[in-house]
């Protein structure tokens, strides 16, 4: 037979009291101590690890990015000559004149007005006549008159005023033409070259030509499939959050949908897309390279994140809000709606900014519906062909021209700039709404 076991009050006591000054106790808190400092040490070192990587991924985006928010422009002298243009100067002055005037030989007037530059004229961009088209349709009456315009350059010469290039290296590993930086230096030394911010990156749509890409396309793009997204992705998430957590009865159905929507929360978002391109497209026939694909593609992909965050939400109320609601003669949905549901939105206006951030930043599910398409206008309603900004930082990005490198990063801060602000605004709302019971 074992022997009775002993009490730990009678072990202790045999033992007798710890001796904290004896040296093999003032060795194991020394070790103790030494284990603390060395994990917090390792946690510092962590931080400044990933604050290290963090800034000088910042760093190099900024370094190459902020130039493309400039443009450089050169100066000419342009006579707006109707017989250059092709057009009758009476003709121009009847219903029909600005149509006629908007069909005009810009072109070929831009390269009449070039020969002013000599041995530079083909540095000018080779859109640079759209410059001289909205100046004459802004202003009719500078048909047959001299106007001084500028009007931008090619993407090398661009660079080169931005510094971009460094001359004091061999011509054959410097990336740039002599031809070229003989051009810069005689419209520099001309004065006319001026480098100044540039709209038309903000305003304007895809271009193969550097100088002339912009992401005003590509912004509205993002804008409308995210008020697609929303549209679909938060009422229906916050219904489905209500119906779960407030009314459905508890069994082997609720479970069921429970276990799908965490599991659908952690698919990869490339799934998304795939049922986006075989159903939405293949099936539905919806446009390809359309806001509204994307957009109810982007709301499925995001409503289990919405659905779990107003789940959360709405189990943080107090049962007792219920209770008294209930106890005053509210029925259940007036409860849900009257009480329940505005005293857990800023938790569920936190989930759902999260998701739509998270959205705005997918490229994955959106390359699968064809929105990686050149579009080089601004889309014009949901159904239009549009690409979206990360898309467009894609696209970018594997383009072989050296001017695309800074708009590229000047796109990259613009995205930042937009989810740094919306996750900005998320912990606005919870800080400023939240409530502590």
């Amino acid at each position: 037979m074992s022997a009775p076991a002993v009490p730990l009050a009678e072990r202790l006591q045999e033992r007798g009291p710890t001796d904290w000054t004896a040296p093999e106790m003032q060795a194991r808190i020394a070790r103790r101590y030494r284990g603390e400092r060395n994990f917090r040490r390792l946690g510092m070192l962590a931080l400044i690890v990933a604050a290290s990587f963090l800034a000088f991924l910042l760093f190099t985006i900024v370094r190459d990015g902020w130039t493309g928010f400039q443009r450089s422009e050169a100066r000419l002298e342009v006579t707006f000559d109707a017989a250059v243009l092709g057009v009758d100067p009476a003709a121009v002055r009847g219903p029909d004149g600005a149509a006629l005037l908007a069909r005009a030989d810009y072109p070929g007037l831009l390269l009449k007005a070039a020969e002013q530059l000599g041995p530079a004229s083909d540095t000018l961009s080779d859109a640079a006549w759209l410059e001289l088209r909205d100046a004459l349709l802004a202003d009719p009456a500078l048909l047959g008159k001299q106007a001084s315009l500028w009007v931008p350059v090619r993407s090398g010469i661009d660079l080169l005023a931005k510094g971009k290039y460094d001359l004091s290296a061999p011509a054959d590993s410097r990336g740039v033409s002599d031809e070229e930086v003989a051009d810069w230096r005689w419209l520099d030394g001309q004065g006319r070259l001026r480098t100044g911010f540039n709209m038309a990156f903000l305003t304007g749509a895809d271009s193969t030509e550097p100088e002339l890409a912009g992401i005003g396309g590509a912004a509205l793009g993002s804008l409308l499939t995210l008020l697609i997204t929303i549209a679909i992705a938060f009422p229906l998430g916050v219904l489905s959050a209500v119906w779960l957590e407030e009314f459905a009865p508890r069994g082997r159905l609720a479970d069921l949908i429970e276990l799908s929507i965490n599991n659908l929360a952690a698919v990869p978002s490339i799934i998304f897309g795939l049922l986006g391109l075989a159903f939405f497209l293949n099936i539905a026939g919806l446009p390809r390279s359309a806001p509204l694909v994307g957009g109810i593609t982007l709301a499925l992909m995001i409503m289990p994140v919405i659905v779990i965050a107003a789940r959360v939400a709405i189990k943080a109320v107090p049962p007792s809000i219920r209770d008294a609601a209930l106890g005053i003669g509210a029925s259940p949905i007036q409860v849900v709606f009257h009480h329940v549901l505005p005293l857990a939105l800023p938790g569920i206006m936190t989930g759902t900014i999260i998701g739509i951030a998270r959205a705005l930043g997918e490229t994955a599910p959106l390359l699968l519906i064809g929105m990686r398409a050149f579009v080089t206008d601004v889309p014009e309603g949901i159904t239009a062909p549009a690409t979206v900004l990360p898309m467009q930082v894609f696209l970018w990005s594997d383009d072989v021209q050296r001017g695309f490198v800074e708009k590229t990063s000047a796109a990259i801060l613009v995205l930042l700039v937009i989810l740094i602000a919306m996750n900005s605004l998320a912990i606005y709302l919870r800080n400023r709404f939240e409530r502590r019971w």
